[in-house]
């Protein structure tokens, strides 16, 4: 019998986007608690990277699939079940914006391509969907497991520029509590659906429209998140880990249905 709620031994967990900063993180934490770790992704050798990680701590493996293509993904939970018998989690990471989908001074809401916004939109929200339509499933043959969508402040508050980007969070946050409601009710209680709303972190890619690539200061628009930021601050990827491991742990047993915010306070500050 585990004494340790947050004891992952045994488990195993998809985690889309794994080879990202805040993805990694994730799938390290989840190794170091004792899980084992499928990452999905499109570029194979950065997720190789991070299975040498994983493999110093747990068992971990790679499998190329497009998380908008649910064949590629059918096949990947062939594989991972082959693998590894079976599947305890699904951590929807793979998401992020497109340039061409933001608005700037050469580029305004009206003139947004729609094919740039559909991209948006498809890799955040049906990236998301088809995911936990796979993979779920096979967490409700077993009657149990855990689903981790990854939201953004851009859901809760929305931000400016992000337009396609923002929407589609907004969708996940929607999709996460229907989703909850729907497998409990249909399945198994003992089928949890959750979300996290990051704050700003630092990744590859927003660091330097959030600070200055040569000096390493904020931006202006890092200067305003962080003036709105209460803990003064931007996050760093071991930030979130905490959160994951409690929303996939028995810890959070009685949780579902929830997105929660880890942003140093952002959402809870009006500005005055």
């Amino acid at each position: 019998m585990k004494t340790n709620p947050f004891d992952l031994t045994g488990t195993v967990a998809v985690v889309t986007g794994g080879s990202g900063v805040l993805g990694r993180a994730a799938c390290l934490a989840i190794a170091q608690a004792g899980g084992r770790v499928a990452i999905l992704g499109r570029k194979e050798a950065q997720m190789q990277s991070v299975v040498a990680e994983l493999n110093k701590i747990t068992e971990g493996c790679a499998v190329v699939a497009d998380c908008l293509n649910r064949a590629e993904l059918e096949k990947a939970r062939t594989t991972i079940k082959d693998r590894f018998g079976r599947i305890d989690f699904l951590l929807n990471f793979a998401g992020g914006n497109r340039p061409d989908a933001t608005t700037s001074a050469d580029r305004t809401f009206f003139s947004l391509p729609q094919e740039a916004l559909e991209g948006a939109i498809n890799l955040n929200l049906v990236g998301t969907i088809l995911p936990c339509q796979v993979f779920g499933q096979a967490m409700a043959e077993r009657g149990e497991g855990a689903i981790l969508n990854i939201s953004s402040m851009a859901a809760l508050r929305p931000l400016t520029r992000i337009i396609g980007y923002a929407a589609a969070k907004a969708g996940v946050d929607n999709f996460t509590r229907w989703l909850a409601v729907h497998l409990a009710k249909e399945y198994s209680p003992k089928l949890r659906v959750n979300a996290l709303a990051p704050g700003f972190f630092l990744t590859e890619q927003n660091r330097f429209l959030l600070t200055d690539e040569k000096t390493g200061q904020p931006t202006a628009r890092g200067k305003s998140i962080l003036e709105h930021t209460p803990q003064a601050r931007f996050g760093a990827a071991e930030d979130l880990t905490g959160t994951v491991l409690w929303l996939l742990s028995p810890a959070s047993a009685f949780v579902t249905g929830i997105v929660v915010p880890v942003d140093g306070g952002f959402s809870a500050f009006s500005g005055v």
